[in-house]
């Protein structure tokens, strides 16, 4: 593991899934990953009741991870890999409560989770688990969950050092990835998903 994403989804996840692949630190696990592999289902059910998993189990064949569910173990998985930079994508509190109340929060009110059945499944159990530990079950509430989206980004502002943090928005595009990566910057657009 290379590249741990700490940011919430809905805080431009894909792009940056995609922007890492693009420059060697891939593949890159996101929850799109978790649909493809519901396999990991007990894995990441385990780790949100509070049991110790090997992370390897999950990430054997990942350079970096980004989105939930692993953004919601950034701090293990910080400790795990400590040589790891850390990337937390931010958004507009506003801008981003909009955008998972009209994607994920509707899906799951409506219990329209993508996936195959398995993966639908294991996805039901495993957002309740992560939804109810991210936002105490309530989903509805704005107040609540923007400002549970704002703890989360000022804990890992304190909780990783500087120099190994990039605080980032994917409308920034390549410079300051690339910088924090120590990597060129591709000569095309940054990827947006």
């Amino acid at each position: 593991m290379k590249v741990i994403g700490a940011g919430f989804g809905r805080t431009g996840t894909l792009s940056l899934k995609a922007a890492l692949e693009r420059l060697g630190f891939g593949p890159c696990y996101h929850m799109v990953d978790f649909l493809e592999h519901p396999e990991h289902g007990p894995l990441w059910v385990s780790a949100l009741r509070g049991e110790t998993i090997d992370w390897a189990d999950v990430f054997a064949a990942y350079e970096s991870t980004t989105d939930w569910p692993a953004c919601s173990f950034w701090r293990e998985l910080a400790d795990a890999y400590p040589s790891a930079r850390v990337v937390l994508t931010v958004r507009d509190p506003e801008r981003w409560w909009n955008s998972i109340e009209s994607t994920l929060f509707t899906a799951m009110r409506a219990g329209a989770l993508p996936g195959s059945p398995a993966a639908a499944a294991e996805m039901r159990q495993m957002s309740e688990l992560l939804m109810g530990a991210t936002f105490d079950g309530r989903i509805a509430d704005r107040e609540h969950v923007v400002r549970r989206f704002e703890e989360h980004n000022d804990r890992v502002r304190r909780g990783i050092p500087p120099d190994r943090l990039l605080v980032y928005q994917v409308s920034q595009g390549w410079g300051p990835l690339c910088d924090f990566l120590d990597v060129a910057e591709p000569d095309e657009p940054f990827p947006r998903t």
